[in-house]
């Protein structure tokens, strides 16, 4: 830092101490107690006297604190009365605040003449306003990180570290001035002070969190790039092995109008020769990738302009070269993603009709897809309709052997949040219509790919856009329907698992395309409640619980087929996903028809599956359900009768006066107990006798 620029920040820091000292001062002489009242007349005296001393920079200005009249020398101070010390105090303070309210006015405005400027490109003119404002107020924040974001256009990097530091000592927690920090040390290659800055914004704002990591890895991969580049060039001024052979190879390359054999074959040799991290940096250094995108030859065959065996025979190598140049090299990759051959050819080739193409195609593609920086890179530079298209319709191509790779591809970046946001518009064309073309001819050289397709469709539904997507589309219903039967008839239980559990999943959403398929789809469910698999029975009785809210025919055709038997044997098992989805069944059917009430009840007259419910789950969506449930059979005529001498009471009064988080769980309770002693007011002995009528009474807003 400069030296007025230190003068001035200690001129700044003594006028804010000389400040508070005069608050106390005022404060002294405002006392009621006349020994404080004298002291603070002696300190003040002081004071004055040595803001006047010679060393000292800030002086007292007499004739600004109050021109009329001005103020007595310092000797004296004593004559002045309390009160009219204070008058001047404050006369001088309310004189300040007027100025620095016009220095303000005039400070913002330059800053938005500043603002426009900078908005235009016209960097300098932008600074001089920033200047300027500064200038007229020097503690104004917003003009010091302004000033440092024009100072890092210019290439000023330590200009923009200093204005930083200047904004922090107005407002320590300035998340845009450690930014602007952390990017102008990254810039000078201070990459400690760098990463300083980027956790500070994290430890001032933990939301911004994800945004810290994101720097503090790009901090990471320039400190990287630096040092695999100097160790390169210390490796080829050696001038020794290898690291010369890149450099003869790619002059090799370069020369035009070769046939593609020639070209194939330094290509190939090149893929030997860099065999680590230095020899990929040698490649970048040597301007690799330029000279291979813009030889006319590579460039045809990459475009799929030609289509000899020679040509897809280069196309290969230079796809391989690639993905052996860019294997653990994140620079080299940032390189290859940013080249426009490369944007467009990469995702054509997916579906080019030569099996090595494709082979290479992918290969380079999942060497992208599988860590963050590859992934990023990838979204932001290519086609993601298009990408995500072809990786489909090579997934539907049954009779070649690459689609996991390209299932395992669309897999991993469905986890990037950008990556679903660009899909959601093309879905439909991209996505949807290969995925259920796929499920509608369910086979033997299918059933091998599905589970993970199959699985990969479920995380891209983790996006409420696309979920809703999948959920309200016709298209989709109908296949999910075709791929159970032709499953069930198959026996092909890997698929079908997956398959139900995709299902669940987007039923929660009300669809219309669902409930025409309702009946028909909970018939399919009925048939796999007979299975031997356990995990089949218990997402077959999944899909009812989530579709059955959605269509009362439904509901009354699988009552009919005896769902409710099933689903009490289900109750007497212990799992818990199986009881969760067998209590919400039995309480839509309860709910839905007199006949499934009596069907809980036929040999069970104490309704003891759902009181063991009650007293043991855990899960407040099972216990709600279960005392709503209850609820429902007690309309039945003599069940209140029956549930005399049981812990009926107790477990409902239990979770009517829980705190559960559903209030659900306690409006259900408290329902179940109304019911139950309106039907049998002997129970009310019982509620009496806990000081249940009390917590009924307070459960009563709860079910208005």
């Amino acid at each position: 830092m400069d030296k007025n620029k230190m003068e001035k920040l200690e001129d700044i820091e003594m006028f804010l101490k000389n400040v508070d000292t005069i608050n106390e001062l005022v404060k002294d002489l405002d006392s009621s107690d006349v020994e404080v009242q004298h002291k603070a007349m002696d300190k003040a005296d002081s004071f004055i006297a040595a803001l006047d001393q010679p060393g000292c920079r800030t002086k007292v200005n007499k004739t600004t604190i109050n021109t009329n009249p001005p103020l007595q020398p310092s000797s004296s101070v004593h004559n002045e009365s309390p009160e009219n010390f204070m008058k001047i105090m404050e006369k001088d303070a309310e004189e300040r605040s007027v100025r620095r309210i016009e220095r303000e006015k005039k400070a913002t405005a330059l800053k938005d003449r500043g603002n426009k400027a900078f908005a235009l490109g016209d960097y300098e003119t932008a600074l001089k306003y920033y200047s300027d404002g500064l200038e007229e107020l020097q503690d104004m924040q917003p003009l010091y990180t302004n000033r440092a974001q024009t100072y890092m256009k210019l290439g000023k990097h330590e200009e923009a570290v200093s204005d930083c530091e200047w904004a922090l000592k107005c407002n320590e927690k300035c998340i845009k001035a450690y930014l602007l920090m952390g990017k102008a040390y990254l810039a000078l290659k201070n990459y400690n002070e760098s990463r300083n800055c980027f956790e500070k914004i994290e430890e001032i704002e933990p939301g911004k969190n994800k945004m810290a990591k994101e720097l503090l890895m790009q901090v990471n991969l320039v400190e990287e790039k630096e040092s695999q580049e100097l160790k390169a060039m210390q490796e080829f001024d050696k001038g020794e092995g290898k690291e010369t052979t890149v450099h003869q190879l790619l002059e090799k390359l370069s020369k035009p109008g070769q046939m593609p054999f020639y070209y194939c074959g330094g290509l190939d040799i090149l893929s030997q020769a860099v065999s680590d991290c230095t020899h990929q940096t040698l490649f970048r250094l040597n301007n690799g990738f330029s000279i291979i995108s813009s030889n006319d030859m590579v460039r045809s065959c990459l475009l799929q302009e030609t289509k000899g065996p020679d040509h897809q025979e280069l196309c290969a190598s230079v796809l391989k070269l690639w993905r052996v140049i860019c294997y653990g090299n994140d620079e080299n990759q940032k390189l290859l993603m940013t080249c426009p051959v490369t944007r467009q050819s990469i995702v054509d080739l997916v579906m080019s009709e030569h099996v090595a193409v494709r082979l290479e195609c992918l290969a380079l593609l999942y060497m992208f897809s599988e860590k963050p920086h590859g992934r990023r890179l990838a979204i932001d530079n290519l086609n993601i309709f298009s990408l995500a298209r072809n990786l489909m319709m090579c997934i539907a191509e049954p009779k070649r052997q690459e689609e996991n790779t390209a299932v395992n591809i669309l897999e991993k970046f469905a986890v990037e949040n950008k990556f679903l946001k660009q899909l959601r518009s093309v879905l439909t064309d991209s996505v949807i219509l290969p995925f259920t073309t796929i499920l509608k001819n369910v086979s033997p050289s299918s059933r091998h790919v599905l589970p993970s397709l199959i699985s990969t469709v479920d995380r891209l539904a983790r996006d409420d856009v696309i979920h809703r997507n999948f959920a309200l589309n016709p298209e989709c219903w109908k296949a999910f329907l075709d791929a159970i039967k032709q499953c069930i008839v198959c026996e092909y239980k890997e698929v079908l698992y997956p398959l139900l559990g995709l299902i669940i999943n987007l039923s929660n959403v009300t669809s219309p395309a669902l409930q025409d398929h309702a009946v028909s789809l909970c018939d399919c469910c009925l048939s796999l409640l007979q299975d031997s698999d356990g995990g089949v029975i218990t997402r077959a009785a999944g899909v009812l619980s989530t579709v059955l809210p959605q269509s009362s025919e439904a509901v009354l055709h699988v009552i009919e087929g005896g769902v409710v038997r099933t689903m009490r044997r289900l109750l007497k098992g212990t799992g818990q996903a199986a009881t969760k989805y067998a209590i919400k069944t039995l309480t839509v059917c309860t709910a839905a028809s007199q006949l499934a009430r009596e069907e809980l009840l036929k040999s069970d007259k104490k309704l003891s599956i759902l009181r063991r419910v009650l007293g043991s789950s855990c899960d407040e969506m099972v216990t709600g359900n279960a005392a709503l449930c209850l609820a429902h059979c007690l309309e039945l005529e003599g069940i209140a009768s029956n549930l005399l001498g049981t812990d009926i009471v107790p477990l409902l009064l239990r979770h009517a006066a829980g705190d559960a988080k559903r209030t659900a769980v306690r409006q259900n309770a408290a329902i179940a107990l109304g019911k139950l002693c309106r039907s049998e007011p002997r129970h009310i002995n019982k509620l009496r006798e806990l000081h249940g009528l009390e917590i009924l009474h307070s459960c009563m807003k709860l079910i208005t």
